[in-house]
This record gives C-alpha cells, structure tokens and sequence, in this order.
C-alpha cells in the first residue's frame, strides 16, 4: 500500500467508531423508542438513522426501499422491504434527523464526558468540519442523477452548533462519502451485493456468520459463491485465491483513492493532528463496550 492510501484508510478507522456508536447506544435506542420504533432489534432505527438524510432525493415521505436497497447495497431487497418505507410511517425523516442529532448528543456525553467541551474537541470538530466540506463541494448535487449518494446526502444537511456534533456530523459524511466510493469500486469488479459479502468473508474480512445479518438466504449465498469459483476467485472450500485476494485488494485501493481527496482538500499537517486528536473519542468509543468486535467492514482486517 504506498503511503497516501494507508493514510486515507487510518482516517477512516480513526473515524467509523464515532459514528457507528449512533446504531448500538442505549440513549439512541432511546430515541427511537421515543419515536415508535420498535427497538426489540436495531434494524428499525438502523434503516431510519441511516437512510433519513436522503429523503431530499426523492419526496419528503423517504427514500424508497428501491433507494435504500441500492445506497446500502449489501442488505437483502426483501430485508430492506421488511423495514422501508414503513419506518416513514412511523416517523417522518425531519423527525428522525432531530431524534438523530439528540441521539448523538447523549451519546456523546456518556461517552466522551468533559473532553466534549474542551479546546480537543473543538479543534477536532473544526478540523473534521474542514474535509467533510470538501465532501460537500465534490459531491453535492450527484444524488439525482448519479444515483445514491449517502455521503453527499449527509453533506447537505446544516451544521450543528455545538463541537461535539459537528464532528459526528463531519465523521458520517466522511464515511458514508468513503461508502459511496466503494460501491462504485465493487460494482467496477463486478460483485453485487451477495458477491461482495462472500468475497470479503473469503479474505478473511469476519467469519460468515456475521454476514448474514444481512438478510441473505443460503442459496443466495451458495449460487454467489459458485459464480465466484466460476470466475477462479474462490476456491472449493470458499476461501480467495490469489486472484480473489488482488481483487478484493484492487478494490481497497480504490475506495482509499476514492475517499482520499477530503484528505488532500485538509493539508498533510492538519489530517496529521486530527489523527492526533481523534485518539481520545476513538478509545472511549472502541472502550465502551458498545460495538460488535466483529464486524461486516472488516475493519483491521483489509
């Protein structure tokens, strides 16, 4: 990996457990519950939370389950129609993006403690501010006609006041920015959805077990896998072969390269010191127990 990629790639990992702490907190199961969500599983307020920035790309009643199905890729059609767009019935997207913001308050404030109102916090939070606005310039605008776009969907929102939400904030559209390139890289290496789960189990990414939240069946997974064989990338026994490895490599590098340009947009120094800064929410958030220690990103794992 030449160092550009690997610096991209470390802003990430520093990033994703800020932002994923949204789908796991009690104060956010909270929230949802407040809003009529059943929270007996997190997939309901999952689809909300996530999806609800989009609803801007098609009509005030909220992305579609065609949408979501496409900008998440890797869920089933049919899980996805288990939950969209009945949560819109159950809350509009304005709601959920106020529970949302509430959500992550809390959160971080159980989490994060005093750190959220000292000058860290607000240097980070302006620091990740700076690259996330770059998201804004490249990319708001491609949701109609370049299709889904979660990170550009994020970057038009309005900024929150307070440090501590601007940088959650800055972390989702980043991450769903980065997301957004790599399914454009899958789709260039001719893996749909069911083939990119199998091929990243294949490379060791997280066991298969932990790829079947995705709503999957068996036979779907076993006819993905045979096309993979078919095309040499796997072997019998489900693992990569040297070409599945340097394809799934292929597509690392060019989600990196696809992310890299907020990167590019802060300056060397500055991406350099938020590295820096970001070390204390990242360890309260690995810390606290919340997030699952296998994970479908394959995070320390690629």
């Amino acid at each position: 990996m030449s160092e550009e990629p690997g610096r991209v790639r470390q802003m990430w990992h520093l990033l994703e457990p800020l932002h994923a702490v949204l789908y796991y907190a009690p104060e956010a199961f909270e929230e949802a519950a407040a809003l009529g969500y059943d929270i007996g599983e997190r997939w309901p307020s999952y689809f909300a939370w996530r999806a609800a920035p989009a609803a801007s790309a098609e009509a005030s009643a909220g992305p579609s389950a065609e949408y979501v199905t496409e900008a998440f890729h890797s869920f089933s059609p049919e899980m996805v129609r288990a939950h969209v767009p009945g949560i819109w019935a159950t809350a509009t997207p304005e709601a959920v993006l106020a529970a949302r913001v509430r959500a992550v308050d809390r959160t971080y404030r159980a989490l994060l403690g005093e750190w959220i109102d000292g000058p860290e916090a607000a240097e980070a939070a302006a620091l990740a501010r700076r690259a996330a606005e770059a998201v804004t310039a490249e990319a708001v605008g491609a949701l109609p006609a370049g299709g889904p776009a979660l990170g550009a969907a994020n970057a038009a929102l309005p900024w929150p006041d307070a440090p501590h939400l601007v940088l959650w904030q800055a972390a989702t559209v980043l991450r769903e920015h980065r997301g957004d390139g790599h399914l454009a890289a899958l789709r260039a290496a001719g893996l749909d959805p069911v083939a990119s789960l199998v091929s990243f189990a294949a490379v060791g990414a997280a066991p298969v077990a932990v790829f079947a939240s995705r709503g999957w069946s068996k036979r779907e997974w076993a006819a993905a896998r045979a096309g993979l064989v078919a095309r040499g990338l796997l072997a019998g026994d489900g693992t990569a072969t040297e070409a599945g490895q340097a394809l799934r490599t292929e597509v690392e590098l060019r989600t990196d390269e696809s992310a890299a340009g907020p990167w590019r947009a802060l300056g060397e120094p500055d991406r350099t010191r938020l590295a820096e800064l970001l070390g204390t929410p990242w360890l309260a958030a690995i810390g606290s127990g919340l997030l699952p220690s296998e994970n479908t990103l394959g995070i320390g794992k690629v």
